[in-house]
């Protein structure tokens, strides 16, 4: 039986390169290509709509829309998904990861491989192999300093420009608190042997791991 794979690419070219790629195996069919998630949920609300087994969803859209809110929404709605993307944004890298994907190829992968990753993740399992181990390992991310969640809270908003006591009336939390979490994330920083002493510092980092958009990002 065929895999029924849709994709969510906002670009014409990578849509028909897909569209020719599955075309040629036996064991994928594309059924849809679609520029957001948006269109693709309203075309899986029609009462006629096939049934879809797979989505191969690239990490930056036209839309401007968050991989890690993408992924969610169309695991939601019982799909599995994998995202097909060019893997050059540690931020948006970063949100996919952070949502449960079934797997993540570059588009420079050749059509083999592309399908040998569509029927692992069809299947439920997760595509990660020693080239996907090899991508996450090359990536800048690999180096990132890992922060808890309301330390990444606190760095997003004050490497954005806003001053410590800024956050601290945006988190509800005590300025001598906020000041604790800078510090500790700073010590992180430089523990790992990487300036954060200035906020600029900081806001490099920042973008560097992944946690706010860096020039590439826009």
């Amino acid at each position: 039986m065929s895999i029924n794979v849709v994709a969510v690419d906002d670009h014409d070219v990578a849509l028909v390169g897909i569209r020719g790629v599955l075309a040629d195996s036996e064991e994928c069919t594309l059924i849809g290509g679609f520029s957001d998630v948006d269109s693709l949920e309203k075309f899986l609300g029609s009462p006629d709509a096939p049934a879809v087994d797979l989505v191969l969803l690239d990490l930056r859209l036209g839309d401007d829309s968050d991989p890690y809110m993408n992924v969610t929404r169309l695991r939601e709605l019982g799909l599995k998904v994998l995202v097909f993307s060019a893997m050059e944004s540690p931020f948006y890298m970063r949100r996919a990861l952070l949502a449960d994907v079934n797997g993540m190829v570059q588009k420079s992968v050749d059509a083999s491989e592309l399908i040998g990753a569509i029927k692992t993740a069809a299947a439920g399992a997760t595509y990660a192999t020693s080239d996907w181990a090899s991508l996450i390992d090359s990536d800048p991310l690999a180096e990132s300093i890992e922060l808890t969640e309301r330390q990444q809270e606190i760095l997003v908003l004050y490497a954005s420009g806003m001053t410590a006591d800024s956050v601290a009336r945006a988190t509800g939390l005590k300025d001598p608190t906020v000041q604790d979490h800078l510090n500790r994330i700073r010590r992180k920083y430089v523990e790992a042997g990487r300036r954060a002493n200035t906020k600029v510092e900081l806001y490099r980092r920042a973008q560097q791991d992944g946690y706010i958009r860096g020039p590439v990002d826009h």
